[in-house]
């Protein structure tokens, strides 16, 4: 896939500003590119597939960037550099990500081994090759993370454990790269009304029709419990995560931690109950406790 420009002229308050988005083909990372590319940043934006959508936006260029391939981020950092002509980077948001869920016992391990791939391996690698430009460009990490980091929810384990270990890299991080003037920030989106989650679900059906059936009518009447209350979940348009990045952005001096949406605040809130407490919300929530037990 080839590299597309459409050049603009920048506003003063972006001008020579340049910022990389990974996972920009849709959702979050579409929305984010866009309001960027309105308030004059050039916007590297990195798909795993042809993105028409992107294409034809003013200032944004798209470049092949699939975060788990070495040789595509050793090439996306070659060509960012070049075109660069040495003014390096505001900034690179790591928003590429995917979602695994389902019980522990029935995810298959090629499966979890994925959701670190693309969630940890896939940002740490994008921003080792990418450091050399934000010290050119004094610019900074921006690391979107989910509350499951914080709250480990049942049948959630996948998901939650990447972004755990994806906040703790991002918090040693920010310390390792003060001497440079480069924070790392965390950006916390709540349940948001993207196609990630649709793609999740299609997985993890997939995973239990290929599952041992025993195994499977174990947890069958505790999945369709937790199904019915996260389809009562009210999801915030993709945009609510696009505004809270581009402040993490635009700030002086950038907080450690961004929460983007009202349910990512009270997730924040639960974090801190003891975990008996926790455990018990999460269990009432979800609706397990109205489950009788299909132990054997």
């Amino acid at each position: 896939m080839s590299i597309h420009t459409c050049e603009v002229t920048m506003p003063e308050h972006g001008e020579s500003r340049a910022v990389l988005v990974t996972g920009a083909a849709g959702g979050i990372g579409t929305a984010t590119i866009d309001t960027l590319a309105k308030r004059g940043y050039r916007v590297y934006a990195g798909v795993r597939a042809e993105s028409p959508h992107l294409e034809a936006m003013p200032g944004v260029q798209t470049l092949p960037l699939d975060v788990t391939s070495p040789e595509d981020i050793a090439a996306a950092a070659a060509e960012v550099t070049t075109r660069q002509h040495g003014h390096g980077l505001h900034a690179v948001i790591n928003n590429a990500g995917v979602i695994v869920h389902g019980p522990l016992e029935l995810v298959p391990p090629a499966e979890l081994h994925r959701q670190f791939d693309v969630n940890v391996h896939g940002p740490a690698e994008v921003t080792r090759a990418f450091l050399p430009m934000l010290r050119q460009g004094r610019g900074r990490v921006i690391n979107v993370s989910a509350p499951t980091a914080r709250v480990a929810v049942p049948y959630n384990g996948p998901i939650g454990a990447s972004k755990a270990a994806l906040e703790s890299l991002s918090d040693a991080a920010r310390v390792e790269l003060a001497p440079w003037g480069i924070p790392v920030v965390i950006v916390i989106p709540g349940s948001v009304d993207t196609a990630i989650f649709t793609k999740a679900d299609a997985a993890a059906r997939k995973a239990l029709v290929d599952a041992d059936p025993d195994r499977v009518a174990l947890y069958q009447s505790r999945l369709e419990a937790v199904a019915a209350a996260m389809a009562n979940l009210k999801s915030s348009p993709p945009q609510t995560v696009a505004d809270t990045i581009v402040r993490a952005v635009e700030a002086a001096r950038p907080k450690a931690r961004y929460v983007a949406n009202s349910d990512a605040r009270l997730m924040m809130l639960v974090s801190r109950l003891p975990r008996r407490l926790r455990d018990r919300m999460l269990t009432r929530t979800l609706g397990l406790h109205k489950v009788a037990s299909d132990a054997l």
